[in-house]
């Protein structure tokens, strides 16, 4: 059975092009992350795809954020999909009304802290409150589960700090900015391994490039896999 701690990121710029790499990856991944980029691209429709013909977990990143009654209206029409994940960013009053769209299905809403392609000068830039990037993530974190969220979005490398968070007990920590060691950066500014990443107490990890531009996606995921193997106790929510 494939290791649900790797979420492959199906950034590509359609629904054919995802099914072909799904089709490559086979049953080495149990588990796609499908984001904003390919919505106009048949995004919704490959997510269905994966889950309903393929059995497949739907990570779908989407990071919602807009008024209370428009999240819990959109949230309450992908619930009925059956998706496992869906991102929204992590105020407490959008936290708040995905949840109430959520309500009685098993769809995990997972809060935005600060975005991993983010460092502080995006912040000042943005006119975010001053401080450091970490302390900023632990505050949203605390109170986006303060507000309900079954989980939170992450840099790897704040992942150790919320997990020791009181209220992160029972909750997910799911981290992109994770590439392998000697994959390029891309546009991620707080990265770290796999490996490290769900030693740092993630529960999952993200990867999208260094696995679909390899030359071999299958073998590029097997060796992610692999490296995850070897940390198969550290984790047991996962």
């Amino acid at each position: 059975m494939a290791d649900d701690r790797l979420i492959v990121a199906m950034d590509m710029p359609n629904a054919i092009d995802g099914l072909k790499m799904a089709e490559q990856l086979g049953d080495a991944i149990n588990f796609y992350k499908i984001g904003l980029g390919m919505l106009t691209g048949g995004g919704l429709a490959l997510a269905n795809e994966l889950k309903a013909e393929f059995g497949k977990r739907i990570f779908l990143d989407m990071k919602l954020f807009d008024i209370g009654a428009t999240v819990e209206h959109a949230v309450r029409g992908l619930a009925q999909f059956d998706f496992d994940f869906l991102t929204v960013h992590g105020d407490p009053y959008v936290v708040r009304a995905a949840k109430e769209g959520s309500a009685g299905k098993d769809l995990k809403i997972l809060a935005v802290t600060i975005l991993t392609s983010l460092d502080r000068a995006d912040l000042d830039g943005a006119l975010i409150k001053p401080g450091a990037i970490a302390d900023l993530v632990i505050e949203r974190a605390g109170k986006a589960f303060e507000a309900g969220a079954d989980g939170v979005i992450s840099s790897p490398q704040e992942a150790a700090l919320i997990r020791a968070l009181p209220e992160a007990e029972g909750k997910l920590i799911v981290t992109p900015g994770v590439r392998p060691t000697g994959a390029p950066l891309g546009d991620q500014k707080r990265v770290t391994t796999p490996a490290q990443a769900i030693a740092n107490g993630a529960d999952h990890v993200v990867v999208g490039r260094p696995i679909w531009t390899a030359p071999s996606p299958r073998a590029a995921a097997l060796a992610i896999l692999a490296e995850l193997s070897s940390l198969q106790d550290i984790n047991p929510r996962a």
